[in-house]
């Protein structure tokens, strides 16, 4: 296993806000640093996605060619494919046996998930085809999405790397201007995150992984005027969330997307540029955490190099949090133990990932080995 490192620490924190945030209401809820922000954990994730991807194909010693780089990527994809799959699966069963156990026929209309009882044959197409997805179950399709469009990024970076920068804000400008966003079906409407405007994010997190080179090197040289940039935006936003703050919509210029305050399906720039704010002044703050609290910084780092693991057994940890709510109300000790729940819960999955890694790993290098008699 990799030692305990910046991105997964904050690939960790990103995953404990997520299970907290999606119980809507929750006493831990109000903790969270979404309360205080214009941007959350999505933004965090994606950008963490987009740096993880090029840690993953850059290899000084040992580049990859293209086809082995495809390959890598798209089986990536696929493997966040199947887990949306089967998570989604896995909460349509939660919801329906919970409406039966319950008896409240309500909970079959939850998060989108109507149309799977309603009308099976095109709901079923829908959740194979990621048109249809349910609420809270909606960001792995756009990181399948981004996954699938990852070698492009690849590949532009490779050949033309000015370039790359130029053309992910381009089309995010587009996206804006034009509303571009994927279509649901069979339920009328487009996807909750629009890949064609995300992907800024996720680029830059690739950009910025760079350390000798690109965004992320300027950024490094010249991190303390970054920091002075970002503490006005940070507080402006912390004013802007705290009153909720929303403006006429009527009033707003045309393209009204730009202008839009909190619109997380279109990432709007106040979110964007909220959430490179705070990448800004908690950029190496990780060094400080392992050292003044070693242990949740190895705790969180452990969550975030299972990250996949962790996020399907959160999100449907979350989705049974909304259930035990429903059924016990929302006191402050029924949040608290559900979170504590939750997030043990999660830690075993990261823990027993791990131990089954090494596990493989032992029995294949004890294989390997030769025999008493062999040796002799």
């Amino acid at each position: 296993m990799r030692e305990p490192n910046e991105i997964d620490f904050w690939r960790g924190f990103a995953l404990i806000t997520i299970f907290v945030n999606h119980i809507p209401g929750n006493f831990v809820e109000r903790f969270s640093y979404r309360n205080l922000s214009l941007s959350d954990s999505a933004e965090l994730f994606v950008l963490l996605a987009g740096w993880s991807m090029r840690l993953s194909i850059e290899n000084p010693k040992r580049p990859l060619t293209i086809p082995a780089m495809i390959y890598k990527l798209w089986a990536r994809a696929f493997t966040l494919y199947v887990a949306q799959t089967f998570i989604t699966e896995i909460a349509i069963f939660i919801l329906a046996a919970s409406s039966v156990w319950l008896d409240a026929p309500f909970l079959l209309d939850w998060h989108n998930v109507g149309a799977v009882f309603r009308e099976p044959i095109e709901a079923h197409i829908g959740l194979v085809l990621l048109t249809h997805q349910l609420g809270y179950f909606n960001i792995l399709p756009l990181y399948v999405v981004l996954m699938i469009a990852a070698p492009i990024i690849a590949l532009i970076y490779r050949a033309m790397p000015p370039l790359l920068l130029p053309i992910s804000v381009g089309l995010y400008v587009l996206t804006l201007s034009l509303g571009i966003n994927f279509h649901s079906w069979p339920i009328e409407g487009t996807w909750f995150f629009s890949p064609t405007a995300w992907q800024l994010i996720y680029v830059l997190g690739f950009l910025l992984a760079g350390k000798t080179t690109d965004i992320g090197a300027f950024a490094r040289r010249h991190l303390t005027v970054l920091r002075w940039i970002a503490v006005p935006i940070i507080i402006l936003g912390v004013v802007i969330a705290s009153t909720r703050f929303f403006p006429d919509l009527i009033n707003l210029p045309h393209p009204s997307l730009f202008f839009i305050v909190f619109d997380k399906t279109f990432l709007s720039p106040d979110r964007l540029f909220h959430m490179l704010a705070l990448c800004a002044l908690f950029a190496g703050a990780y060094n400080y955490l392992a050292k003044w609290l070693p242990g949740l910084a190895k705790f969180l780092a452990m969550l975030g190099r299972n990250a996949l693991n962790v996020f399907c057994a959160a999100s449907l940890l979350s989705l049974c949090g909304q259930i035990v709510r429903f059924i016990y109300g929302g006191s402050v000790v029924t949040d608290v133990v559900l979170f504590s729940i939750g997030v043990s819960i999660m830690a075993f999955i990261a823990w027993i990932t791990e131990w089954r890694t090494r596990t493989r790993v032992a029995t294949v290098s004890g294989s390997a080995l030769p025999s008493p008699a062999a040796s002799s």
